[in-house]
Parts: C-alpha cells; structure tokens; sequence
C-alpha cells in the first residue's frame, strides 16, 4: 500500500498529487494568459479571462494546502551526493515557487477589484466572489495589470529553472529527486 504521507525517502501520494496539479495548472495558467490577452473576439477573450480567474482561485486554494500540508509533513532530504551550494539554494527556490504561486493569483484578484469595469468574478459558475476591499481606479487597475504580468513571466522563468534543475537531477546527475516526486512511498519504510 503506497502511503499518504511522506517518508524519510520519498513523497507521500498528498505531495506528489499537489506537486503536478499544481505545476500542471500554473503553466496552464501562464498558456491561457497569453492566449486570452491575444485573442480578437471580445466573447472569447470574456469566457477565457472567466476561466483564468477560476483556475487562479483554485491555484490559490491548492496552494494554500499545499504548504500547510508540507509545513505539516517534512519533506525528504536530498541525496547524500547533492552539493553543499545546491543543498542551501534548494529551499530558497521552493520557497520562491510558493511566493510567485500565491503572490500570482492575489495579484490578480487585486487587479479584478480595483477595476472600474466591475465585472463580477464567478469561480467556475458556482458562486461570486467578492473582490478584495481596495480602492477603483484606472491608476491602481494599471499598476495591478502590470504586476500580475511581471510575476506571470517571473514565475514561468521559475519553473522552467526548476523543471531543468529536476531533468539534470534526473538525467546527468542519476539521483533520485526527480523519481521520488513522481512515485510514492511504498508506506512504512
């Protein structure tokens, strides 16, 4: 039986499962920012911005749990043949990944509230949610639109290091990082 949690040597089924929904949706994210802001039609580029603030909500949620479920559940060290430098810059890109994934979707929940469009955002069809206390204007609205793109190209460069840092592990380097996030622990170990 595969375990839940995580094992001194390998991830639990929660991690790994939050890892790839997580990494799948955020560069989905990223895809459909870009085909949204360049869409012609106004109804399509409308659906897809809907849909771009529901996965944004649903990023934040899952981000959400995901730290509370690592902060709750440590992770398995690096192998013995990870070097002193990689060892101490692992945890700053992780804890640069969760900013950019929590930072993203509040940048982008601030700029639907300071809009002056007022265009109501209803995650998924299910329900409205309320936009953060700030104050409209086309100024704040600007600098939000702004942010929101920066970190959306920030991020994505994030995870492109991050997603080359796994494939050296993996293929250079022939260590378990990459496999373990992929295969859970067999349970007891």
């Amino acid at each position: 039986m595969q375990s839940l949690t995580n094992t001194p040597t390998r991830y639990g089924w929660a991690m790994i499962v939050l890892h790839w929904l997580i990494g799948i949706i955020f560069i989905g994210q990223f895809a459909l920012g870009v085909v949204m802001t360049r869409t012609t039609s106004q109804r399509t580029s409308f659906e897809l911005i809907q849909l771009h603030k529901s996965f944004g909500f649903l990023l934040l949620g899952l981000i959400i749990l995901r730290i509370a479920w690592r902060v709750g559940n440590a992770a398995p060290p690096l192998p013995v043949s990870v070097g002193t430098l990689e060892r101490r810059a692992a945890p700053l890109a992780h804890f640069a990944l969760y900013a950019f994934q929590i930072a993203l979707p509040l940048s982008g929940w601030a700029l639907v509230s300071v809009s002056t469009l007022e265009i109501p955002t209803m995650p998924f069809n299910l329900f409205v949610m309320p936009n953060l206390p700030l104050a409209e204007s086309d100024a704040s609205e600007s600098f939000w639109a702004s942010a929101h793109w920066y970190l959306a190209y920030a991020g994505i460069a994030l995870v492109a290091l991050h997603i080359a840092a796994a494939l050296r592990h993996h293929f250079l380097l022939r260590d378990s990082v990459l496999t373990r996030m992929i295969t859970p622990s067999p349970g007891r170990e």
